[in-house]
């Protein structure tokens, strides 16, 4: 999962937005610390969605000039598990039920900040009648 970012040239460095993510500003004083910084606000941003228990829009192509901004793996699928949960409209509660397993951890699997195995995320969306399907490109 990866969002296109755009680096305005600006004085002293680069104004870095996202067309999908209008919560995602920063800036960086050259093109390295700009791509560093881009990569720490995606992913806050990620966190204020979250937090919101808000669908976070998916990344569209890259337009001429931008930049793609990668999400680490283990937190793009947990954008994947919250969009498929808001989507369908299930709560914590009930992704528990149907997992045979307690609320405090779906509350983990869509907890940014804990580690997740990958295997309980596919449960989770086996459990939402979904398939977790990786590749390698």
């Amino acid at each position: 999962m990866k969002y296109p970012a755009c680096f305005t040239p600006e004085t002293g460095g680069f104004v870095v937005t996202f067309r999908d993510i209008p919560e995602a500003v920063t800036q960086g004083d050259d093109a390295d610390e700009a791509f560093a910084m881009a990569k720490d606000v995606l992913l806050a941003s990620m966190e204020v969605y979250f937090d919101e228990k808000r669908q976070v829009p998916p990344p569209s192509a890259a337009l001429p000039g931008e930049r793609l901004i990668p999400l680490p793996a283990s937190i793009a699928v947990k954008v994947l598990l919250l969009n498929e949960m808001l989507a369908q409209a299930v709560i914590p509660a009930e992704l528990a039920r149907r997992m045979l397993t307690t609320r405090q951890e779906v509350n983990r699997l869509i907890d940014l900040t804990h580690t997740t195995r990958i295997d309980r995320i596919e449960d989770a969306m086996t459990a939402l009648g979904r398939d977790l399907q990786l590749t390698v490109v």
